[in-house]
């Protein structure tokens, strides 16, 4: 192609250019394009603003002719005096925005009135849209020696046409004046770019379709006159070094493709033996495909029958602790003395400690069998949170401060796993606090960049470097002498970073041995309602606490958020001349010789088992006494009880107990004589009507004799088991709306939708405590009979 010879009719196209192909055209349209944007858009900002004025200057105008009315129409209704209210209104109507102009007395009576029609034009629905039709002002009129006593309203109508015709017309000025800025514009550009790039690039495009690139001269294309230093002479020079090194790569091309004929005749032949050798290869894989296949089907084969071990395994664990759980509960409900609630104490808390042992084997065990199903729901996560410390703040030492710190930016709901959530906050918390001995340990729940962060930070024995990716094995602890001194089975971190792996976030560490841990579980859990606004409270609250107390972190943090003054002082500070709504302390020792030197009312934010005796707190009353962690909802309902006198009731969390008065009649399908005693005595402690039943025959024949609220149906029964009689209550249709909730020992992921299928409404694993039980009558028995 670069051998042939370009020939007039070429050079003629390359010529006949239309003017708007033309670099020109384009350039100088292009130009003119962003002139008359930018114009339009100054013409259309100097039409706002002059409109701002305008409106404002309508107000204005009217506003200082009632000014200068005043003192006139004051004077005429202080007198009634109808012929100067006629006069002045008559005048008022002499300006071209007046329409109608009345003067009425102080008793109602019109003393004066007179109107006009208003002005008509086609354009008036422009300046109606923009300023309304009319306008309507009054004026009260008083005397200035006594403003309080009413003499009458002067009012006027306006006509804003009268100020819109203005407004309109300089509008269409500017308009038009702006557009031909722009055509003038685009006419001298269009000029300037054709003479000083158009032109010089014609000749060099003519000079290129004149050339024969077989010439052996090679003769230069010349550079258009005053272009040498410009864009077109270094195009020109660069077009020049690009031809003359042309020639030298066709020849280059054709010494490359006579190689290449040789590679490819060379290439042929290794293509022939590499087939061969993949022939064999892919023989050898399929052999391996099918050895692969035989693993896999005994592999899966195996899981199944570890998922059917360990349900076996759970049911049969489950079934006697729940008994066991189930009758200490009911023993600590009772008269026992000390010692004996002690011992009994201790053996109830060691049951939990094993069914949270059991329930983190079955967990690790789904996640080998990857079975585990997290759920996508909205909850509130600084709640759970909250919630989840106070639940582990018995577990504190009485020397180590528990403090739940939430980001007040954290959105009120969170889509994720509320259970799965719980249990990454309850395994760090659990871990720190079983280090710590004295100090902090600080639960903080704060947004990230990929979205919440949850930390939990301690000033305990800390992590040796080379253990720190140890620790995150099942069963294995930092030291050997870890699991004598501090007890534990290293199953928890294990848990909670093949959770957070499993929601797609990641668990870090930082830790130096002897002086603490923080760590880190970051989850990427969308915001699904924004944070709730922030109460407005009013007063002055002083806290006395350490400058590197939880506390004090925790007040600096939410008191300013709720509108209030707050301020810090040691706490061996002086209250003399301290002025508070609220002393906030928790340190009890720095009460005790406060009253009656100051009378404002005392917070003590303390352990559980650090409250002060009841003579000591009354020495200090007004006294409120608060379990830490302190949650943000019970340090607001304490606020609000103090400072707004709400008469409503403060409790401690810890110690509020939840009341329920049910008359419910439930049916109790269960089997084991043991668990039926631990269901009757929880569900009589509830006020329930228990009926028995020892297997599924039993509890059909029982709902056919008499009327029950609620089933609660064991699922592995001799003679007749749970699933068969709830598909058998379902399908009678006597009871279409009977809830069914299955009590069960099967912990693993298929068993609640097994509940499910057979038509039961909900499932509850044994052990379950009351707690579980109450909240499951509260959710299926109607208002009318669980409360």
């Amino acid at each position: 192609m670069l051998g042939r010879r370009q020939g007039p009719e070429t050079t003629h196209a390359f010529m006949d250019i239309s003017l708007t192909n033309r670099l020109s055209y384009k350039q100088a349209g292009l130009t003119v394009l962003v002139a008359f944007i930018l114009g339009t858009l100054l013409s259309v900002t100097q039409v706002a603003i002059d409109y701002a004025s305008e409106e404002a200057s309508i107000n204005r105008e009217i506003r200082a002719l009632l000014e200068i009315s005043h003192n006139p129409a004051a004077r005429i209704a202080y007198n009634i005096d109808a012929e100067l209210a006629q006069e002045l209104v008559l005048g008022l109507l002499r300006s071209p925005a007046v329409t109608r102009a009345e003067l009425i007395d102080n008793s109602g009576l019109m003393l004066a009135s007179v109107s006009r029609p208003r002005s008509e034009s086609r354009y008036r629905v422009f300046s109606d849209s923009l300023f309304g039709a009319k306008r309507e002002f009054q004026d009260p009129l008083y005397v200035s020696h006594a403003p309080e006593e009413a003499l009458g309203v002067l009012r006027l109508e306006i006509d804003t046409y009268a100020f819109g015709s203005h407004f309109l017309r300089r509008s269409l000025l500017t308009l038009l004046t702006g557009f031909a800025r722009s055509l003038l514009l685009s006419l001298i550009l269009l000029v300037l770019f054709y003479f000083m790039l158009t032109k010089p690039l014609t000749g060099v495009i003519r000079a290129l379709s004149e050339r024969n690139p077989q010439d052996p001269q090679h003769r230069p294309v010349p550079c258009p006159k005053g272009h040498e230093r410009d864009e077109i002479g270094i195009l020109v020079e660069v077009t020049n070094r690009q031809l003359s090194s042309i020639a030298q790569e066709i020849e280059q091309r054709r010494n490359a493709e006579d190689r290449l004929t040789q590679y490819l005749s060379e290439l042929e032949n290794i293509v022939s033996a590499r087939t061969a050798e993949l022939k064999a290869t892919n023989a050898r894989l399929s052999q391996s495909n099918r050895e692969l296949e035989v693993a896999r089907t005994t592999a899966l084969n195996m899981a199944q029958a570890r998922s059917a071990f360990l349900a076996n395994m759970s049911h049969e664990i489950r079934t006697p602790l729940n008994g066991l759980l189930g009758m200490l509960a009911l023993a600590l409900d009772g008269p026992l003395s000390a010692e004996q609630r002690q011992q009994l104490g201790i053996a109830h808390d060691s049951g939990k400690v094993l069914v949270e042992l059991l329930n983190d084997i079955l967990d690790l065990s789904k996640f080998e069998a990857g079975q585990l199903e997290l759920e996508e729901i909205p909850f509130d996560l600084g709640v759970l949170a909250e919630e989840t410390a106070s639940l582990l703040s018995q577990n504190a030492s009485s020397a180590v401060e528990l403090t739940c710190l939430i980001d007040p930016a954290l959105p009120a709901q969170v889509l994720g796993d509320p259970t799965r959530v719980r249990q990454i906050v309850s395994n760090l918390l659990s871990n720190a606090l079983k280090f710590t001995r004295f100090g902090r340990v600080d639960l903080i729940v704060a947004c990230s960049a990929d979205g919440i962060s949850i930390r939990v930070r301690d000033t305990g024995i800390g992590i040796a470097e080379d253990a720190q990716a140890r620790i995150f094995q099942p069963f294995a602890q930092a030291e050997v002498g870890i699991t004598r001194e501090y007890g534990g089975t290293g199953l928890g971190l294990a848990l909670t970073r093949r959770l957070c792996q499993a929601m797609h976030g990641k668990l870090t560490l930082q830790s130096k041995e002897g002086f603490g841990s923080e760590f880190c579980a970051e989850l990427p859990l969308p915001a699904h309602a924004q944070p709730a606004a922030q109460p407005s409270l009013q007063g002055q609250i002083v806290a006395m606490t350490p400058a590197g107390s939880g506390l004090q972190q925790m007040l600096s943090q939410w008191l300013p958020a709720w509108g209030l003054s707050y301020r810090r002082l040691d706490t061996d500070a002086s209250l003399l001349g301290v002025e508070a709504d609220l002393l906030i302390s928790d340190c009890p020792e720095c009460l005790l010789g406060i009253r009656p030197a100051i009378t404002t009312p005392v917070l003590l934010v303390t352990a559980y088992g650090n409250f002060l005796p009841h003579d000591q707190a009354q020495r200090l009353m007004p006294l409120l006494q608060i379990a830490r962690p302190v949650a943000r909802s019970g340090l607001l309902q304490v606020l609000r009880h103090i400072l707004q006198r709400d008469e409503g009731n403060v409790h401690d969390a810890a110690q509020a107990q939840p009341s329920r008065e049910s008359k419910a009649r439930v049916l109790l399908v269960e089997d084991n004589p043991v668990n039926q005693m631990v269901a009757k005595g929880m569900l009589a402690k509830l006020g329930c009507q228990v009926l028995v039943a020892g297997h599924g025959g039993e509890a059909l024949e029982a709902l056919e004799r008499e009327a029950v609220d609620l089933v609660l149906m064991d699922c592995n029964m001799p003679v007749m088991d749970g699933y068969e009689a709830s598909r058998r209550i379902r399908s009678n249709g006597r009871w279409p709306e009977l809830p069914i909730v299955a009590l069960t020992a099967n912990a693993l992921s298929d068993e609640r939708e097994r509940c499910r299928a057979a038509g039961m409404n909900d499932y509850l694993a044994k052990p379950f405590r009351r707690e579980d039980l109450a909240a499951m009558l509260d959710t299926w028995l109607p208002s009318e009979v669980s409360r």
